[in-house]
């Protein structure tokens, strides 16, 4: 009665739960998604990268205390190097290691003891330094010039009862509490950071060495010529830098001293440490120590102000292109533009290790991204 309807081959191959399906004369396997297994996959993707971030938040200050202590051994090594041609490497990472210890050293029990004595001298003689302010003549004729629009007198006076109010001194002890406490700790990371100075020094080639067997051995060549381009221009940005901070430091105290400055020594401290930070450094160490000079006399602050002028003419057009051009030779835009963004990204760290990241960068292109793109005829 009933007619069986021919089979179709074709037909049950395509159906929904067969494992090939026909197209034409080709067979492809069937594609099936495990929903749960992506899921499960991805949310432990997800948790793995908070784990690592976390990690490395907790580790973020030993990451800093490696990457200061690499840079200053990339900085010491130009200074092994050299002595090493005259002596045995080891006798040569011992001889600077040991310059290094020794102005810590002098730094901390010569240094820091005499900046602690002048600057509680100036505490104490802050009242008497604000009352001198507020009677001389450039205040005085100042006050005159701006009648009825502020009253410097008052304010002066303002200050001096701040500065002797015992409650106000029990608060600002507070705070040199705290800024004692933030002492120690970075002295402490300063001892971390030179021990793990002095490790990285003395095995900065076997270091390198391992990190070439990471690259395939037909470009080992290449990539270690390219690899002692880049930490000889982070070594020599270094040394340069360090010159124009001591450069600055050493005129400073000299000067201040000679213009009967307050605070002599601290102050050119403080220019020696600004002038670390490129671009910016120089100058706001120098409003800072000129402003300071108010307390001393409107002609110390003057003189200090036309120094800082005159100096940072000569240091911007004859002693940083004299220096840092044979260190790093990086164009001044980009100069300029790696600062601001490592000022943004990592604060004055991230300023210091700008400019010879940037003159890796350089490197890496002049010698491998323009031959490749130069090959290409």
């Amino acid at each position: 009665m009933f007619k069986k309807k021919p089979r179709d081959p074709e037909a049950e191959v395509m159906q929904p739960g067969s494992d090939l399906a026909v197209a034409g004369n080709e067979s492809i396997p069937s594609v099936r998604v495990n929903a749960f297994r992506i899921g499960l996959v991805g949310g432990l993707g997800v948790l793995l990268s908070l784990l690592i971030g976390g990690v490395v938040t907790q580790l973020s200050t030993v990451l800093i205390y490696i990457g200061v202590a690499l840079f200053l051994a990339l900085g010491l090594d130009p200074l092994v190097s050299w002595l090493e041609r005259r002596m045995p490497r080891g006798l040569a990472i011992t001889i600077v290691f040991a310059a290094v210890i020794a102005l810590f050293g002098g730094l901390l029990f010569a240094v820091i003891p005499l900046i602690v004595n002048q600057a509680a001298n100036f505490i104490d003689k802050a009242p008497q330094f604000l009352t001198d302010l507020a009677n001389s003549d450039f205040v005085t004729g100042l006050e005159s010039q701006l009648s009825g629009v502020i009253d410097i007198n008052q304010a002066v006076q303002g200050a001096t009862a701040f500065v002797q109010d015992p409650n106000n001194l029990l608060t600002l002890g507070g705070g040199l509490l705290a800024v004692g406490t933030g002492i120690a700790s970075g002295a402490t990371g300063a001892v971390i950071v030179l021990i793990l100075t002095l490790y990285f020094l003395a095995s900065l080639r076997s270091m390198k060495r391992i990190t070439y067997r990471f690259v395939p051995a037909n470009k080992r060549v290449s990539f270690a010529a390219l690899t002692d381009d880049v930490t000889g221009a982070v070594g020599r940005y270094v040394v340069g830098q360090i010159g124009l901070a001591a450069i600055n430091g050493v005129l400073s105290l000299i000067f201040l001293t000679i213009i009967g400055a307050p605070l002599p020594v601290l102050f050119a401290f403080i220019a020696f440490l600004a002038s670390l930070i490129p671009l910016v450094g120089t100058l706001s160490g120098a409003i800072i120590i000129s402003l300071v000079c108010l307390f001393a006399s409107p002609l110390t602050a003057l003189a200090a102000a036309i120094y800082y002028i005159i100096y940072m003419q000569v240091e911007a057009y004859f002693l940083s292109p004299r220096i840092m051009n044979r260190a790093v030779a990086v164009p001044g835009a980009i100069v300029v533009i790696a600062a601001v963004a490592g000022g943004t990204l990592g604060s004055v760290l991230g300023a210091l290790v700008a400019i010879p990241v940037a003159a890796s960068a350089i490197i890496i292109v002049q010698k491998v991204v323009f031959p490749k793109q130069d090959a290409k005829v």
